[in-house]
């Protein structure tokens, strides 16, 4: 009898010993001294994802990782996709990544003041991800929009994915969070402004965003445009020649360029231009909706990213002379 005590006693230490010491194992760190990524293909068993973690040196004694499955059977049941291992994880918190799916996320920022095709260079760039040609139109036609027209109708904000996910996730995240921002500017606008329509809104603000160099400026800007919209003034903004030469815009204006007659430049169109000219930013469409109270007609820049605004075109004269003609 005692000796059966002993033995169960002896038993009881050594499960004990073997629970502590795999408990212990689970709390080791991978072997990492910077970040890899894992890419766990589908059907890769158990057994095989020990194996490549030995032989990748990330992990050692694979024998104990399978004897920790028997323990905790819910820790083989490990997803596919592309994880990241860290040197801040251990043996279980690999396992908990694995099993919850907890992919590796990539980010991309879309700028705002710049147009589809600077975004599209962007994105055709990014890793892990499907590309499809003509998704910015796509996703106007699945919400509707035949226009062919896509520019300005997408937020510029940071989206993210993970390996695998079509484009279409990224643009069509970007189309709806524009069509809640526009709608919301649209509705707490000022109902005074001279605009009929959201999609006049989103214009002047794309304008509003390419001549926005500091941000405290932006309703005074703002204000010049929809003063000028009031008093059927031409807008008379360079970037807006600029947008309309396309890749003609080697960096300098010419008179040439101003008096060119395109649908942009609005030296020579009365009003707003027909489509947006970039993507502009909550700010732009706030200022949009909400231009200061102010009575300014011009402004020119000071070089720094600042304006000098003017009432009259006797003062703007003298601010251009001063600033752009250095007299």
């Amino acid at each position: 009898m005692i000796a059966l005590f002993a033995l169960l006693t002896l038993a009881s230490v050594g499960l004990y010993w073997g629970y502590q010491s795999l408990m212990s194992y689970s709390q080791t760190p991978l072997t990492l001294t910077s970040a890899q990524e894992l890419d766990l293909k589908r059907g890769t068993s158990f057994i095989q994802l020990a194996q490549v973690l030995e032989q990748r040196g990330v992990i050692q004694d694979s024998w104990k990782l399978r004897v920790l499955a028997k323990v905790r059977p819910d820790l083989t049941q490990i997803r596919a996709g592309l994880y990241e291992l860290t040197p801040q994880d251990n043996v279980i918190s690999l396992l908990e990544k694995l099993t919850q799916g907890r992919e590796k996320v990539f980010s991309v920022t879309l700028i705002e003041g710049l147009t589809i095709k600077e975004w599209r260079a962007i994105l055709m760039q990014l890793p892990k991800i499907q590309w499809q040609d003509g998704v910015f139109n796509q996703v106007l036609i699945e919400h509707g929009d035949m226009s062919g027209q896509p520019e300005g109708k997408f937020y510029p904000d940071t989206y993210h994915y993970v390996a695998g996910d079509d484009i279409q996730v990224i643009v069509e995240q970007s189309y709806l969070k524009m069509q809640q921002e526009l709608q919301q500017a649209w509705q707490g606008r000022d109902t005074r402004i001279p605009l009929t329509s959201p999609y006049e809104l989103l214009i002047l603000a794309s304008i509003i965003e390419k001549e926005t160099g500091k941000a405290s400026e932006r309703t005074w800007i703002s204000a010049v445009f929809t003063n000028r919209l009031r008093k059927n003034m031409r807008l008379q903004t360079d970037p807006t020649v600029i947008y309309g030469m396309g890749d003609r815009f080697n960096g300098n204006i010419t008179r040439k360029d101003l008096r060119e007659r395109t649908p942009y430049n609005t030296y020579r169109i009365n009003g707003l231009t027909p489509t947006p000219i970039a993507a502009p930013s909550g700010a732009s469409l706030y200022a949009a909706a909400h231009p200061a109270d102010v009575d300014y007609l011009y402004f020119v820049s000071k070089n720094d990213g600042s304006h000098i605004f003017s009432k009259t075109l006797a003062e703007h004269n003298r601010a251009v002379d001063k600033y752009q003609r250095n007299r």
